[in-house]
């Protein structure tokens, strides 16, 4: 797996682990790269120092810390998804559309959830429409290296 650190045209920075180093031009290409904050798919990457094996011992290192917290977080993560699916109206590729009717009262007010591009979430954001991202499936087992 290769980390890459990443940087969306709204300066929001975030890393991306990719298989090969080929693959974030390929992802990116297709549009399948896109900002947890704000959902831009203008990703490009950031220089990095890269990450060079010395022949030292170096002891045992642990990738969360060791303290458990990034399994803490994607714990959480896949919680707030849970909920939202168990709790909230799926409405697909009209969430834009009806997170703007449900903020100027011409809808039900309600939880939603579905699909939106970067260009609605944009919209509804700069006119004050609370939106944010699910966060994404836990990968399956069976899908990861």
């Amino acid at each position: 797996m290769i980390r890459y650190a990443l940087v969306c045209d709204e300066a929001h920075e975030f890393e991306g682990w990719f298989g090969r180093s080929a693959d974030f031009d390929a992802q990116a290409a297709q549009g399948l790269v896109e900002c947890p904050v704000c959902a831009s798919r203008a990703v490009r990457k950031q220089i990095m120092a890269p990450a060079v094996s010395g022949t030292k011992k170096r002891g045992d290192i642990k990738v969360d810390g060791g303290d458990g917290r990034r399994q803490m977080m994607m714990e959480a993560m896949a919680h707030v998804r849970r909920h939202v699916e168990e709790n909230f109206d799926y409405v697909g590729d009209t969430f834009a559309r009806e997170a703007r009717a449900i903020h100027e009262g011409k809808s039900e007010d309600r939880g939603i959830y579905g699909e939106a591009t970067p260009a609605e979430v944009k919209s509804l954001t700069e006119d004050g429409v609370p939106v944010a991202p699910l966060p994404p499936e836990p990968a399956k087992k069976s899908e990861v290296n």
